[in-house]
C-alpha cells in the first residue's frame, strides 16, 4: 500500500525501530526489495537519487515503483533522495513520490533553512513530508568525516523549517568506506532528545551491525542503503551462467540476491513483523 513519508516514519518513531530506505535503479531491484518487505511484513521506503529525476530515467522507473507499491500489502513510501533543488522535487512529485528530500546542505545555514522551509510550505499542501539535511554528508572515498551536526544546529534547523525528518552528520558517508566508520551515538541521542522528530542516517552501507543497532536505539528512524544494494545486484549478475540469455530467467538470481540483502537490513533495523 502506498503511504506518505510522515506516516511510514510515525510508527517507527513510536515503536523504536528504523525503516529501511533502499535506492533502486531498475525493475529487478524494485522486485527484490518488495519481495523482502512482503516476506518480512516490513514497511519500506523505496527511493531514487536526484539525478535519476533530472536525466529522465525516473520517467521509466517510477511507474514500476508505483505499481509495486500499490500492489504491496505492506506500507511503501516512494521517496526522492538528495533532491538537488526544486526541479527534481517537482519531477519526483509528478512521478508519484510520497516523500521528498531536498538537500541544500552545501549552502550556509540560513540559506539552507530558507530553501528547505519553502519546500516544506509547498509540499505540506499535498500532505507530503520533507526530509532535510544539515552537516553535509560527503563521500566515503574522501575518508570518514568528523564534522558532526551539533544539537544547536539541529534545533535551529528543525524549528526554522518544519521538516518531517532530519538527516544528520554523525560519522557516515556515501559509498564504500576505506575504514569502518565510528558513529557518534551520544550525539544522535542528544539531537533526538532536543528536536524530537525522526532522524535519518545516510551512508548505511558498510556500517557495522552493532553500530546500526545502537544508532536505532538512540533515535535513528530511517537508514539509507544504496551502495551495498547495488553490489548485491551486480555481484549476482556477474555470476549468472551466460548460457541463460532470456533476461527474465537471467535476472532470477540477481532479484533473489537483492531480496536477501534487503531481508538482512530489515531484520537488523527491527522493521520485520511490524505490519
Amino acid at each position: 500500500m502506498l503511504v506518505n513519508f510522515q506516516t511510514i516514519l510515525k510508527d517507527a518513531d513510536e515503536k523504536g525501530y528504523a525503516v529501511p530506505a533502499f535506492n533502486v535503479y531498475n525493475m529487478e531491484t524494485v522486485m527484490g526489495v518488495i519481495a523482502a518487505a512482503e516476506e518480512q511484513r516490513s514497511p519500506v521506503i523505496i527511493q531514487f537519487y536526484s539525478r535519476l529525476a533530472t536525466t529522465g530515467f525516473v520517467d521509466y522507473l517510477a511507474p514500476i515503483i508505483l505499481k509495486a507499491a500499490e500492489k504491496a500489502s505492506v506500507p511503501v513510501c516512494i521517496h526522492l533522495d538528495h533532491g538537488a533543488g526544486f526541479e527534481p522535487a517537482a519531477i519526483a512529485l509528478k512521478n508519484g513520490a510520497t516523500g521528498i528530500m531536498v538537500d541544500f546542505s552545501k549552502l550556509d545555514m540560513d540559506e539552507n533553512i530558507a530553501n528547505t522551509k519553502k519546500a516544506v510550505d509547498i509540499l505540506s499542501v499535498m500532505n507530503i513530508g520533507v526530509e532535510g539535511e544539515i552537516g553535509h554528508i560527503g563521500a566515503a572515498a574522501d575518508g570518514v568525516p568528523t564534522d558532526y551536526t551539533t544539537v544547536e544546529e539541529a534545533k535551529k534547523y528543525v524549528d526554522g523549517t518544519g521538516v518531517a525528518a532530519l538527516a544528520v552528520a554523525v560519522g557516515t558517508a556515501h559509498g564504500r568506506y576505506k575504514q569502518a566508520p565510528v558513529l557518534q551515538i551520544e550525539r544522535i541521542k542528544a539531537i533526538k532528545d532536543e528536536v524530537k522528530i525522526p532522524l535519518v542516517l545516510h551512508g548505511g552501507s558498510g556500517v557495522p551491525d552493532d553500530q546500526i543497532k545502537l544508532a536505532v536505539a538512540a533515535g535513528i528512524r530511517k537508514i539509507n542503503f544504496g551502495t551495498d544494494l547495488c553490489y548485491s545486484f551486480l555481484d549476482s549478475v556477474f555470476n549468472v551462467d551466460r548460457k541463460i540469455y532470456a533476461i527474465d530467467l537471467f535476472m532470477k538470481e540477481p532479484i533473489e540476491a537483492v531480496k536477501n540483502f534487503a531481508v538482512s537490513k530489515i531484520q537488523l533495523l527491527g522493521a520485520n513483523e511490524r505490519v
